[in-house]
């Protein structure tokens, strides 16, 4: 599923009883990504998008707005413009991975993108790559590596007490693997953080990314 329509299908999905996220977060989900593709959007627009009640969208937008989430300001012709702060980005980050977590489709896409990733660091020479997040990500990465001349030099996460894979070495940062040519991010958790992080230790171009995480690259910036 394109991580964009995630939002879209969610509440169809939990109306017809699919284990997923819980109805709050599937709207919230939805909301972020409405304004991410539009900040033009309006409380009709998202209520038609995601198939919810004029006064829900409402709701949700306030919400979303209070949490931190979206920054409104007003246009002209007493229109209102939305965007994501990038509380907001990292929220919708962290939303969409969790629902693709426990969706059917899962390991199939993840198989597939990581795939290109690894495809895309063969025809560029990168051949000493390391993954950032400690999961079940991490053996889907491995899996696709396959015969290509790339060598997974570890793998980066916080949480070094965590159980490694069979041969995989657990870092707690990049610095500790030596020189790296790329990095994939493997964490689900909060992928959008860990790409901020990783953003300032090493070129943003150099950071991969499976798509179905929906990371943001260019967060937005707000005068004080």
């Amino acid at each position: 599923m394109n991580a964009n329509s995630a939002g879209s299908s969610i509440a169809a999905e939990s109306a017809s009883g699919t284990d997923g996220l819980d109805s709050e977060a599937e709207i919230t989900l939805g909301v972020l990504n409405a304004v991410e593709r539009n900040d033009r959007v309006t409380q009709r627009s998202v209520a038609g998008e995601l198939g919810i009640a004029l006064g829900l969208a409402n709701a949700y937008l306030r919400r979303c707005v209070k949490k931190g989430y979206i920054k409104v300001t007003q246009a002209p012709a007493n229109r209102y413009l939305y965007y994501l702060t990038p509380t907001g980005f990292a929220e919708k980050s962290r939303l969409t991975a969790r629902y693709l977590s426990i969706s059917f489709n899962f390991f199939r896409a993840a198989r597939r993108q990581l795939a290109e990733l690894v495809d895309q660091c063969a025809a560029k020479d990168w051949s000493r790559i390391a993954l950032a997040g400690m999961g079940d990500l991490v053996e889907i990465a491995s899996l696709c590596v396959g015969d290509r001349p790339i060598t997974i030099v570890g793998v980066i996460d916080a949480n070094i007490a965590v159980e490694p894979f069979p041969g995989v070495t657990v870092v707690a940062d990049l610095s500790a693997l030596g020189p790296v040519d790329a990095v994939i991010i493997t964490d689900i958790g909060d992928p959008q953080a860990t790409f901020d992080a990783l953003a300032r230790q090493m070129p943003a171009d150099r950071i991969l990314a499976p798509r179905f995480l929906n990371i943001s690259r260019h967060l937005p910036t707000f005068a004080a």
